[in-house]
């Protein structure tokens, strides 16, 4: 699958997510959520993968939803919306995953680095 929000690896027995929107701080939107969401669930599927990683970049993980998308939508829309299907997917997968946070996670980025089961902090993490 070709992604356009995300950059995604295999380090060996790890999958590597990354979400790649540096001019944004890698708000998140549900292009995002929907090509993440997509990723993790064939590494899921993967048998030579045994644990995932989330991470965004040095200046964010991810700043929270993209205020761009949720302009002239009401809050019942956005939660209704793609997020919300992707937070229970995600919240399905089987095998680890990791946050792998620098820089921002804010919002909903903080929200993303909770539902993983682990999260490893840099020095330059703030949470918010």
């Amino acid at each position: 699958m070709t992604y356009q929000s995300i950059l995604v690896e295999t380090k060996d027995r790890v999958g590597v997510v990354t979400i790649n929107r540096p001019k944004a701080m890698n708000a998140l939107n549900g292009q995002v959520m929907s090509e993440m969401t997509a990723a993790l669930q064939a590494f899921d599927a993967d048998d030579a993968i045994g644990a995932m990683v989330i991470t965004g970049n040095e200046r964010a993980f991810a700043a929270g939803a993209d205020i761009k998308e949720m302009s002239g939508k009401s809050a019942g829309d956005m939660f209704k919306g793609s997020f919300v299907d992707a937070w229970d997917d995600i919240r399905k997968i089987k095998k680890p995953i990791i946050a792998a946070v620098s820089g921002w996670a804010l919002g909903g980025g903080s929200e993303l680095a909770m539902l993983c089961d682990m999260i490893v902090a840099g020095e330059t993490a703030k949470f918010g």
